[in-house]
């Protein structure tokens, strides 16, 4: 069973930088393909970022396309969120996932594994 842990979520201005990190335990992480995905109140869990584990390819969505980037460290199991130019709709609960899929999918449904997320703040 794989667990996964967000940190690094906190209170920035915008225009600022933020990275999170996930740390996967519990299964073999260099086969495990990563996502980043954030909610706001009331509104459903959106896909930010994601890593394929067979290519290391990577798929933005287009919201944060040029200011995000997401990266991994196979070596300590972690996948990271670099956030540059933060606006304030970028504040959110941010959560990370993964699946065993070869391909860096934005879609939520096929994440077999969530983290308790972490939050961002955004102010002006």
């Amino acid at each position: 069973q794989v667990q996964l842990a967000e940190s690094g979520g906190g209170a920035v201005q915008s225009g600022n930088s933020l990275t999170l990190s996930c740390r996967a335990s519990g299964g073999y992480f260099p086969r495990l393909s990563m996502g980043w995905f954030r909610q706001t109140q009331g509104k459903e869990r959106e896909f930010v970022a994601g890593i394929a584990w067979h290519s290391g390819d990577t798929k933005y969505d287009d919201d944060v396309k040029g200011r995000f980037i997401i990266s991994r460290d196979n070596a300590e199991s972690t996948v990271y969120l670099h956030m540059n130019s933060l606006k304030t709709e970028d504040a959110a609960m941010y959560f990370c996932a993964a699946n065993s899929l070869k391909a860096a999918i934005s879609d939520r449904a096929r994440y077999n594994y969530w983290g308790p997320g972490t939050q961002v703040t955004v102010f002006s």
